[in-house]
């Protein structure tokens, strides 16, 4: 176990009240290609606003094209080592939440209950009614669209039905920043994974959770503009990492 692993497991297992913070980096050990980055998905792809989605019928099918065109990469994802470490942890007691900017749902397959994850940018897993928030499988909308492109329609309110995720354009959830808010500040270790630590709000909680006393430790493969102001900075892979860490194949 290298030097920086050791600590990393040191700091753990004296930690009463972690929270642990995920981007993108932990789900493209997965397969998940990174869709912010430069050569990323969005570079390639421009995203629809949430504004032309809610306007125009053709923004809503040009949204749902690019939905089902990375459905694959989504659907063969598995959780990886990361993600099972991180289960582990929550199952121990160790870990309170796990705040998140992914939306692929590989910490649910991993084992960590709904109640421990706060999703900030949504869950593409599953489609809503934009004004009564009733919950759709993607099953039958993806193959009404594939068939003529038939846009899905609330059959409960007539409502606009959309990906339960955060567009570009689109307010981050209340309720969900709040709980991200008072977990972090209540913790004592903040473990941010896999995040370029860029896109705020939410790219912020590491340096509240610092701001209140809480240990700072950063793993990611490249540079954050955090890193000076970490207790521990590790940048390798995230699922040797906290897998040697924490003991999990």
């Amino acid at each position: 176990m290298s030097e920086p692993i050791a600590q990393l497991k040191m700091i753990l297992e004296q930690s009463q009240r972690t929270v642990i913070f995920t981007g993108a980096g932990i789900s493209t050990e997965s397969g998940i290609p990174d869709f912010r980055s430069p050569g990323g998905i969005w570079s390639k792809h421009k995203p629809v606003d949430f504004a032309d989605f809610l306007n125009s019928a053709e923004a809503r099918r040009d949204s749902w094209r690019l939905k089902f065109m990375f459905d694959e990469d989504m659907q063969k994802a598995k959780p990886n080592r990361g993600h099972r470490a991180i289960s582990h942890l929550v199952e121990q007691g160790v870990v309170s939440h796990v705040i998140t900017q992914n939306v692929d749902g590989l910490h649910q397959q991993s084992g960590v209950p709904d109640t421990k994850i706060i999703e900030l940018h949504g869950n593409t897993t599953y489609a809503h009614c934009l004004d009564c928030g009733q919950r759709y499988d993607l099953r039958l909308i993806k193959e009404n669209f594939e068939r003529d492109e038939t846009l899905p329609i609330c059959d409960h309110c007539d409502g606009i039905v959309k990906t339960a995720t955060i567009s570009f354009g689109q307010a981050m959830p209340e309720d969900e920043m709040l709980k991200a808010q008072v977990a972090t500040v209540a913790c004592d270790l903040f473990l941010a994974i896999g995040s370029s630590l860029v896109v705020y709000p939410a790219a912020g909680f590491p340096s509240v959770a610092k701001q209140n006393g809480a240990t700072l430790v950063i793993i990611n493969r490249d540079a954050t503009d955090l890193d000076d102001t970490a207790d521990l900075v590790i940048h390798d892979e995230i699922g040797r990492v906290l897998g040697n860490a924490v003991a999990v194949l």
